[in-house]
């Protein structure tokens, strides 16, 4: 080991004092799942995962097949399918309909938002709103009933697009 390799080995901290990402514990929380179905970890579920955790938008299946196809040139279409599901039914995923009908895949877990989607190009746009969230309350207290979850999808134009005419 070169002298430069062991000095900054030795600055890091023990692994157990490292800070955790957000990715590592979802590929543990996806290991713990999968063993608890009695399946293993494949090279092309690992890929498929570490990708799709990674890349922090919302993909289509066609999409996130071309970004395995970038690590992975032998996944096919059906272990992709198969993984979304897996990884849904693990509820690591939300699986999103959006106007287009087309399904696009999102990470489970992630803080309640809602959706702006531009009807020209397609951009996804997540956001929180407190007020919106207080009045939603509001209706619901005033119908007397109980909220239990929601999705709210706006749609429009963006910015980028409004400008471009």
């Amino acid at each position: 080991m070169a002298r430069e390799e062991t000095i900054a080995a030795a600055e890091q901290p023990p692994a157990e004092r490292r800070p955790r990402n957000k990715m590592q514990d979802r590929m543990e929380t996806f290991h713990a799942r999968m063993r608890e179905r009695g399946l293993k970890s494949t090279g092309p579920r690992e890929d498929i995962a570490r990708v799709f955790f990674e890349l922090h938008r919302h993909i289509s299946a066609e999409e996130l097949y071309a970004e395995v196809k970038k690590i992975n040139p032998h996944v096919g279409y059906a272990t992709i399918y198969r993984t979304l599901k897996l990884l849904k039914d693990c509820e690591l995923l939300s699986e999103r309909h959006f106007d287009e009908g087309q399904a696009r895949y999102e990470v489970a877990g992630e803080q309640h938002h809602d959706h702006f989607i531009c009807e020209k190009c397609g951009k996804i746009v997540e956001f929180e709103d407190e007020g919106l969230e207080r009045m939603q309350q509001a209706v619901a207290q005033k119908m007397g009933v109980t909220l239990q979850r929601h999705k709210l999808e706006l749609y429009g134009l963006c910015g980028e697009c409004r400008r471009k005419g």
